[in-house]
């Protein structure tokens, strides 16, 4: 009963509510956490504002939130509204798109025939059940995708969405509100020598996660430029608003721009054109393979992790949380490394 000692005892109970934390109550608390974590982030522009114009702290508080909530809400109107405007122009054209599919799908027929003529009639009678539940296929995955339900849960979001919305925009005014007296009922109850590692650890942080936004920016920005030039090769009549439907889709974790290119791509080959298609797969996989291998480096760069445990944390993350995970995940260990460098969590053991 040696390892029963107080310590271990502690360690151990650390670790459990550790543990809950991070599996349980982290990802419910995901607006409150992204609130204080946005407040961080705007507290130096708070503080250079209430000094330049010599304002008080509350008048300067309001300010940025104001200018904060603005823009939020006019990128968050504008891609609404572009998306809506994007369904309900898909939705008028959905029955040419059916038209145009069902004479592509009759002259891929005809070609068919044209070049099975001579085969068995068992080669052929196979041929044609395989095409047809290929069909079938598509045509039940469409109607799922489209289903009642499927539209009624989409919907059934948009309240949630709101309310983390709402809950995140006054956690934020409330944290950029309280947060120096946050800090000092914190440093209240460290020693000197722990309110330093700390105070390093918060400084460290605060520069990693502006690292961590200009490499998303960065890279962004090269998928919007290299989707823009391929396009504008391709098919420029379409470029500037398909590279911005990219741009916005790319965000999405492993799957990105081949969710829009994909598809694409394929109704193209299937059409006939099998140089667009083939130009269209050439550009979704340049996509993929910069968002998957520039990503990693430029935010290891930015950020002082090496692309391994980037690559890493992203994938971990977003299997654990979500879409948000791809972000989590990196945080995560950005704060366990500076938690490190500061000496709050030592690792030399041997085993």
């Amino acid at each position: 009963m040696k390892f029963l000692t107080k310590r271990n005892i502690m360690i151990a109970f650390s670790i459990i509510i550790l543990l809950v934390i991070i599996f349980f109550i982290l990802p419910v608390s995901i607006p409150i956490i992204l609130a204080l974590l946005t407040a961080l982030f705007l507290d130096p522009l708070v503080k250079w504002v209430e000094i330049r114009f010599k304002w008080k702290r509350k008048v300067s508080v309001i300010v940025n939130f104001i200018v904060f909530v603005g823009i939020s809400v006019l990128l968050l109107f504008y891609t609404v509204t572009t998306l809506i405007g994007k369904i309900v122009h898909f939705t008028k054209e959905i029955p040419n798109y059916l038209n145009s599919l069902s004479s592509v799908w009759i002259n891929t027929q005809s070609k068919l025939f044209q070049y099975t003529v001579g085969m068995p009639e068992d080669i052929l009678a196979m041929l044609e059940n395989e095409f047809n539940e290929i069909i079938e296929s598509i045509r039940i995955s469409i109607i799922t995708l489209l289903s009642y339900d499927r539209i009624l849960a989409l919907i059934s979001d948009i309240p949630n969405f709101l309310v983390s919305f709402i809950v995140f925009m006054i956690a934020l005014f409330l944290f950029m509100l309280e947060l120096p007296n946050l800090k000092k009922t914190f440093y209240f109850h460290l020693t000197e020598a722990t309110a330093e590692k700390v105070h390093y650890m918060m400084s460290r942080l605060r520069f990693v996660i502006l690292g961590f936004v200009k490499a998303q920016m960065l890279v962004s920005l090269i998928i919007l430029a290299v989707s823009f030039i391929g396009l504008l090769m391709i098919i420029p009549k379409y470029a500037v608003v398909m590279a911005l439907v990219i741009w916005i889709i790319d965000i999405i974790p492993i799957l990105g721009s081949i969710i829009i290119l994909a598809p694409w791509s394929i109704y193209q080959y299937i059409s006939g054109d099998i140089a667009m298609g083939t130009k269209l797969a050439i550009l979704a996989v340049i996509l993929l393979v910069i968002r998957r291998t520039i990503e990693p480096k430029v935010m290891g760069s930015q950020i002082g992790l090496s692309p391994l445990p980037t690559l890493i944390a992203m994938f971990i993350g977003l299997k654990l949380f979500g879409i948000l995970g791809f972000f989590i995940g990196p945080m995560l260990v950005i704060l366990f490394n500076t938690a490190r460098e500061a000496g709050i969590i030592k690792l030399n053991f041997k085993i």
